[in-house]
């Protein structure tokens, strides 16, 4: 089974340019990290908040341009904090057991388990058969079944169990690399379902909880998981017909043996032997926990409903200590504790309101327009760094901006969320894009070239589920 969460620069995302002037540049952005922070302190900003845009200003371009790890960077963020007068370290540390951390632990390991014990492929496998009444239904299938489980695991997880399934029917199919313009669309089919679900809860990517983390740390407002997806759903199933239509319309169904893919997914079934024990429970704690989540959010948390879960499992044996521990990124507690220090710190130095004043000041802009402006900076941003990183960078920006202009601040972060999960265009910008490309189906040219029409349709979507929709849910 493949990591549940990785991010994209410990991945190995730097360029041949940054790795061939890896130190220079980095000792570049170190001095200019000193000068923000140590150079004469500019007009409205007090001296904590100067060291706290010097240490800013040292993690974006860490985050940005992937030269260290983002949990690496981010334990610098901690570091850095106390060592400058920002913060005490009590507190700075206390941060890494933010409740947002753990519930993207707890969220992860459901979908570890989901995984590993078979049943997400079962139910996809079955639900393909069901759905295979052609082969264009069969591709369509595939999008809508990826979409669907990305509700509820994560994008990435769910990429890399269909994957193989995907990989196999076309191959039965017959179609062939490259020259198969049916073959590509259930690679896109793949890469955009997971992608355009993902953005739905808290469970299709860590991004979601980050931000909702920070919210809840800087202002004390809470969004539920009905209250997220009531605001997502719009975009989603209007962005399914966007990718419905486009497979359909430039990727005409082609003369294939239908018969064969029905026998592949057989296959796979038998291989998954009859349903398991392990496999109920499971299945019956990952309902149960979701219903917890909408029900009980307010009253005990998700964050802990999350663990409880996770220990319900334990305790009925349905997952050993040794999968999860091979299976779960653990540096996600490093980046995402290290992130909300830092946008903390921004906060209470008021560096966060001068960056707005400075950047916005002039700027006579509706909220409406301030929400979509942001949208569409994380929306363009999120194709060249880790969406974690949009997140960690917009965010306490977003925050500052929501306090001085008289901004919803839950609207603010759905607005830096949302959109900084719908990486389409490069192959490297998402692992469920970088999944599908591996295939070999497809060229790099069109796998850009169909993923910026989504990208552009991604943003009209946005701003009209903002305009016309949003205000209905008190959100602009």
């Amino acid at each position: 089974m493949v990591k549940i969460w990785e991010p994209k620069a410990a991945q190995g995302s730097t360029g041949p340019f940054l790795v061939r002037f890896h130190y220079p540049i980095l000792l570049l952005t170190i001095a200019l990290a000193a000068l923000v922070a140590f150079g004469p302190t500019p007009e409205g900003l007090s001296v904590s908040g100067q060291r706290v845009m010097g240490i800013f200003t040292l993690c974006a371009i860490l985050w940005v341009t992937g030269l260290i790890p983002l949990q690496i960077t981010s334990i610098l963020a901690i570091i850095l904090l106390p060592m400058l007068d920002i913060m005490p370290s009590s507190e700075a540390f206390a941060l890494f057991g933010n409740k947002a951390v753990f519930f993207i632990l707890g969220a992860f390991i459901l979908s570890a388990a989901l995984i590993d014990c078979g049943l997400s492929t079962r139910l996809t496998c079955l639900a393909l058969n069901r759905l295979g009444t052609s082969p264009k239904a069969l591709r369509n299938g595939i999008l809508y079944i990826c979409a669907f489980a990305s509700f509820w695991m994560s994008e990435h997880g769910v990429a890399a169990m269909c994957f193989p399934i995907v990989l196999g029917i076309v191959k039965a199919f017959g179609l062939k690399p490259y020259e198969s313009r049916f073959g590509q669309s259930f690679f896109f089919a793949l890469a955009w379902g997971c992608i355009i679900g993902g953005i739905a809860t808290y469970l299709g990517g860590a991004r979601n909880p980050l931000a909702a983390g920070i919210l809840f740390q800087e202002r004390g407002i809470e969004i539920s998981f009905m209250r997220l997806l009531s605001a997502s759903f719009p975009i989603v199933v209007v962005m399914l017909g966007v990718a419905t239509f486009i497979l359909n319309r430039f990727f005409p169904e082609e003369n294939v043996d239908m018969s064969r893919a029905m026998k592949l997914l057989a296959r796979e079934q038998e291989k998954i032997g009859p349903l398991s024990k392990r496999e109920i429970t499971v299945g019956l704690i990952s309902f149960i926990t979701i219903v917890c989540w909408i029900v009980f959010h307010q009253k005990i948390g998700l964050a802990n409903i999350a663990l409880l879960a996770v220990a319900a499992l334990f305790a009925c044996r349905a997952v050993r200590w040794n999968e999860i521990e091979a299976n779960v990124n653990w540096g996600i507690i490093l980046m995402y504790g290290g992130a909300i220090a830092l946008g903390s710190a921004l906060h209470s130095t008021g560096a966060s309101t001068w960056i707005v004043t400075r950047m916005l000041g002039d700027m006579n802009l509706s909220p409406l327009q301030m929400i979509i402006l942001f949208g569409v900076l994380s929306l363009l941003l999120t194709e060249f760094i880790s969406n974690a990183a949009v997140v960690s960078l917009l965010m306490p920006v977003g925050l500052g901006l929501a306090g001085a202009h008289g901004i919803s601040p839950e609207a603010i972060t759905l607005a830096v969320a949302l959109p900084s999960g719908l990486s389409f265009i490069m192959p490297m910008g998402t692992p469920a894009t970088a999944i599908a490309y591996s295939s070999g189906f497809i060229g790099q040219r069109t796998f850009i070239g169909y993923g910026l029409f989504m990208n552009l349709c991604s943003f009209v979507v946005y701003v009209l589920v903002v305009w016309l929709y949003w205000p209905l849910l008190g959100l602009a």
